[in-house]
């Protein structure tokens, strides 16, 4: 368990700081500051963290704004906390800005972490367009600390800027070693944008394995009333058009001659819409509606099913402070459906068919049709569904654990000092 420090919620002082914040490991130290309002969740750390068991000289120091507004279900303030494991720690620091990526800055106590920490790695996880990062930038060039600055983007659509978030951009580019990019998407646009450094395509975080593997769960199978001979296909995340929730209804109302449950686990504003959607076409009974759960008790879930469905498909309709328009990004469930052995199908919207390669089925996005012929071939042909569950699960354990996306940051870091 994460032992306190005194850093807390409301943030630290010099005086309460040690003599150094070094843990004085053997060898050359190498010590990696991140900032990111991501890791305010525990679980979220578990990449970082893991990082620090690679290697005896490891250190990691994270950096979250003391206080944030999430938005969305979660729309209250949380007021995060100091914690240690290790050569791992995550400190809470002054910010202004409580819910925006874009506009999040940090007090001037960041400035005797800095000191007092020496980072070598500096890496801010809010974008290529974000003050926090260019307030990082300068920092490392007034203390004199010689860091390598990195970003982490998930942003994946082309876009224009006008003064002054062009110049912002500009000059993060310009002082930037390596960015870490959450799919190839993000990776081509940031060289449409002229970025030519050093790039690194992985996800922000990776799966549990010790969550999320398989679990046969018989006593959820009675208490949902799922009948041995039925096929369950599932769905987790938010209920909204951009998922792909009303093409995957559409599919499955043309296979109403088969067995099977339709397992939605999330929430949001369609619900009414796809209840009455799936009533009309005659399987509303065929329905089990979960809302959201504790993330523990989401492998019980997914280990129901017979296959995990993200059929997202991309929107002109969402829109930030700077650009317009979604599409998927990662699909971060697919890869805790691969490690439940669980097969899965995803749309060709975005990263979701970098994140399957071959151990899945991909479909054309918004296509019905070639959705429920995916659909289909997993029901009528037992052993192919078999077959992509043992390779999306092999996937899974070789690319997305934390341990596994902890070595590929971490060789990245040391290609950027000279080390390999």
């Amino acid at each position: 368990m994460p032992n306190p420090i005194s850093l807390t919620a409301s943030g630290f002082s010099p005086e309460n700081l040690p003599e150094s914040l070094s843990v004085n490991l053997p060898g050359k130290p190498l010590r990696i500051l991140v900032v990111s309002h991501t890791y305010i969740v525990d679980l979220n750390c578990e990449k970082l963290k893991a990082m620090t068991t690679l290697e005896p000289n490891v250190e990691v120091m994270v950096v979250v704004p003391q206080r944030w507004r999430p938005g969305g279900v979660q729309n209250r303030l949380v007021e995060t906390r100091g914690w240690q494991d290790g050569a791992f720690r995550v400190v809470p620091v002054s910010n202004f800005g409580q819910n925006n990526q874009g506009l999040l800055c940090f007090g001037a106590d960041l400035i005797s972490l800095l000191r007092q920490f020496r980072p070598q790695i500096i890496q801010v996880e809010q974008g290529a367009k974000s003050i926090a990062y260019a307030e990082l930038i300068t920092l490392n060039r007034m203390l004199g600390l010689g860091a390598k600055n990195l970003f982490f983007t998930w942003w994946n659509l082309p876009y224009q800027l006008k003064f002054p978030v062009s110049a912002l951009e500009a000059y993060n580019f310009r002082h930037t070693h390596g960015v870490l990019v959450g799919n190839q998407d993000g990776a081509d646009v940031l060289r449409q944008r002229g970025y030519q450094g050093a790039m690194q395509v992985m996800p922000q975080l990776g799966v549990d394995e010790r969550l999320f593997c398989p679990q046969p769960q018989p006593e959820l199978v009675r208490e949902l009333d799922i009948q041995p001979d039925e096929f369950v296909v599932g769905f987790v995340g938010r209920f909204v058009a951009e998922k792909g929730i009303l093409t995957l209804c559409e599919a499955l109302a043309e296979i109403r001659d088969r067995p099977w449950k339709w397992l939605l686990l999330g929430r949001g504003p369609l619900k009414q819409t796809l209840a009455e959607k799936a009533a009309a076409a005659g399987i509303g009974d065929r329905l089990i509606w979960i809302e959201s759960v504790p993330h523990a008790d989401v492998p019980r879930y997914i280990n129901l099913m017979n296959v995990l469905v993200l059929p997202s498909e991309t929107s002109a309709e969402f829109a930030t402070l700077t650009s317009k328009g979604w599409k998927e990004q990662f699909g971060h469930v697919l890869i805790e459906a691969m490690a439940c052995q669980v097969p899965v199908i995803g749309s060709d919207s975005g990263e979701i068919p970098y994140v399957i390669g071959e151990a899945g089925l991909v479909f054309p996005e918004g296509n019905a049709a070639a959705l429920r012929a995916s659909l289909l071939q997993l029901m009528q042909q037992p052993e192919v569904a078999v077959n992509l569950s043992k390779l999306a699960y092999e996937r899974a354990m070789t690319c997305y654990t934390n341990r596994a996306l902890a070595q590929q940051q971490l060789d990245f870091y040391k290609q950027l000092l000279g080390q390999v």
